[in-house]
């Protein structure tokens, strides 16, 4: 049977990550990156497709867990009626091989433990071979091979590690896997207790240079420097771009079938992200993110997609893994995300947000000259030029983008029914030819600002006239069309119009009013099959639409019921701070692929939004 989703706990390497229960078994993990096979899938059938438990043999009547403060690295306590045993999770950001530390550390009196690893490659598809080596056990299927490392004493029982010992106060157990290529030789053995203190102190050092969250940071602090710890964790080091979630088919709705592949780099979630690390003072991610995103749309306009892989490529096949019984038996799973093949215009504009945003911190551009160095003519003080390849490339865009705007695509949503002329794409095509004209009459930026702001007015008031219902008072998911989508709510956000302005106020309410699901906004109405999203209705509310709701209460000037939104969308996170991408209010349940990446972003820029200034404070 399926864990609640809130069950889980994330632990990472920023390469990879895996999901850790409550009951100490890690049910998910890809190696040797986020988007690889995975090797524990659990999560997504039951324990014979592959997990790793350590937990006490009998039964524990209490669990406890949290991370250390400031860290990624996961503490579940486990309480019987002979003692207390505490089981520590983390994998060291890694320099060569992944590497999964566990250690068993004996808080009071003495317990019996049980230890379990079944390996199964491929998504649960192959069971592996097991050989003893030296001092470890070799787990080997095809290319793949895990190496453990214990002092445990260690059977072999068909295709699984098991392990049986005690442990009384202030022992200490560790268990380390290391994953490599099965050509290779073994790996060293880890030295496991001092790798989860350098675990330890690595998370400490990146949280204490986030020199811009202290605790006058705003509403939720503990939560806002969770979420920026679990952002970092869905950051892929070697290239900078970020994780929608680390896992895949996760449904959001009950045994459904809108059950997606996360495990990608959506272009909006990059830029978000963007402002958000730039807001926290993460400066080096919001680089990295935006090199990321520079290297990924590289090339023609007309191939730009809305998502990539988290090493840049474009494809990204989807297939259906029919194996697999799915998370409480939703199906299909889904491996891959045909999503990139979709039209989706309103990428762009995510693009040179971003662009815009770290122009505007006076961080390098690709190409540029950074911060403190000899500025050209026409570049604001502590502004960097960007590289001519940069000019080039916004160009293009919006000479694209100007000769394509009247064009439908597939939304925000990437829905999969036919193309339309979506609000929320028209709005984010604005806020590229925006933010275009920003930096030229801001930074000195060359470029035909003249043509551009033709661009911007034709499709405002394109959206004026076909993407507004005068009579009900509110914009339209699309032309044509008589619903809301929460994807509206960025309209205040982007500046396309004031928070204040009536028609934005009546688009709140509607909002609010129409999508609302005991407290969670939907991402849109369910609407007959004439109109629909190429998929059968109904679904869980989506958590980040409702902190968008917050954040455009809170540009109205509306804080109290702003903090409202809040307070009750932070008391929905898990034990341990976690969203996903949904909730359920019936079930009491969170939905869809977690954590999310832009559940956490809403969180923060919520926080932030709720600050004096709309800046988190600056320490020291």
């Amino acid at each position: 049977m399926s864990r609640p989703i809130e069950d889980y706990a994330l632990i990472g390497d920023l390469q990879s990550a895996a999901l850790v229960s409550r009951d100490g078994s890690i049910d998910w993990l890809c190696l040797p990156q986020f988007d690889s096979e995975a090797c524990f899938a659990a999560l997504l059938a039951d324990e014979r497709y592959g997990y790793w438990r350590i937990a006490p043999a009998r039964e524990f009547t209490r669990v406890r867990r949290r991370y250390r403060p400031g860290t990624l690295v996961l503490e579940t306590e486990f309480s019987t009626p002979s003692g207390v045993v505490r089981l520590v999770d983390c994998m060291p950001p890694r320099d060569a091989d992944p590497v999964l530390i566990r250690l068993v550390e004996g808080v009071a009196g003495r317990v019996d433990m049980r230890m379990t690893l079944a390996a199964r490659f491929e998504y649960g598809l192959t069971l592996p071979r097991i050989r003893p080596q030296d001092t470890a056990r070799r787990i080997m299927a095809g290319g793949q091979s895990l190496w453990v490392f214990s002092p445990l004493q260690i059977r072999t029982v068909d295709a699984d590690l098991v392990a049986r010992f005690s442990v009384g106060e202030g022992d200490r157990v560790p268990v380390a896997a290391v994953w490599r290529p099965s050509h290779l030789p073994a790996p060293a053995p880890p030295p496991a207790s001092a790798l989860v203190e350098q675990t330890d102190a690595w998370w400490r050092r990146w949280v204490a240079g986030l020199r811009r969250v202290d605790e006058g940071a705003g509403e939720g602090h503990d939560a806002v420097i969770r979420s920026l710890i679990t952002l970092k964790a869905l950051s892929y080091a070697p290239t900078g771009g970020l994780l929608a979630a680390p896992t895949t088919s996760l449904p959001q709705q009950a045994c459904g079938m809108r059950n997606w592949d996360y495990r990608y780099c959506w272009i909006r979630d990059a830029a978000d992200a963007v402002d958000v690390f730039l807001a926290a003072g993460a400066d080096q991610e919001a680089a990295s993110l935006l090199d990321w995103l520079g290297q990924a749309v590289g090339g023609p306009a007309a191939q730009v997609q809305q998502v990539y892989r988290i090493t840049g490529e474009r494809r990204m096949p989807e297939i259906e893994a029919h194996w697999l019984p799915g998370y409480e038996n939703a199906q299909p799973v889904r491996i891959g995300n045909a999503a990139a093949g979709l039209p989706q215009l309103g990428t762009f504009g995510d693009v040179l947000r971003a662009r815009l945003a770290v122009r505007a911190a006076g961080l390098p551009m690709p190409g540029g000259t950074p911060p403190g160095r000899t500025q050209s003519r026409g570049t604001l003080p502590g502004g960097a030029p960007p590289g001519a390849a940069d000019l080039d490339e916004s160009e293009a865009i919006l000479s694209f983008l100007e000769a394509r705007w009247q064009e439908p695509d597939a939304g925000i949503w990437a829905v999969r029914g036919p193309p339309r002329q979506f609000v929320h794409t028209k709005a984010m095509i604005w806020a590229a030819a925006d933010s275009a004209i920003t930096m030229i009459e801001s930074f000195g930026d060359r470029g035909p600002a003249r043509r551009w702001r033709r661009l911007r007015a034709a499709v405002h008031a394109d959206v004026l006239d076909r993407g507004y219902d005068p009579d009900r008072n509110t914009f339209t998911q699309h032309y044509g069309s008589a619903a809301v989508d929460a994807s509206l709510l960025h309209l205040p956000l982007l500046g396309f119009l004031s928070a204040a302005d009536p028609r934005i106020a009546g688009t709140v309410a509607a909002i609010s009013r129409e999508l609302d699901d005991s407290g969670v906004l939907l991402r849109y109405q369910a609407r007959p099959a004439a109109d629909a999203d190429g998929l059968p209705p109904g679904e869980a509310g989506y958590l980040p639409g409702s902190f968008w709701l917050a954040q455009a209460l809170a540009a109205a000037g509306r804080t109290e019921q702003a903090r409202q939104v809040y307070a009750a969308l932070l008391g929905l996170r898990n034990d341990v701070g976690l969203l996903a991408e949904g909730y359920d209010p019936l079930r009491r349940r969170l939905a869809g692929n977690y954590p999310l990446a832009s559940s956490h972003i809403g969180l923060i820029m919520t926080a932030r939004a709720l600050t004096e200034n709309g800046q988190f404070a600056r320490s020291g």
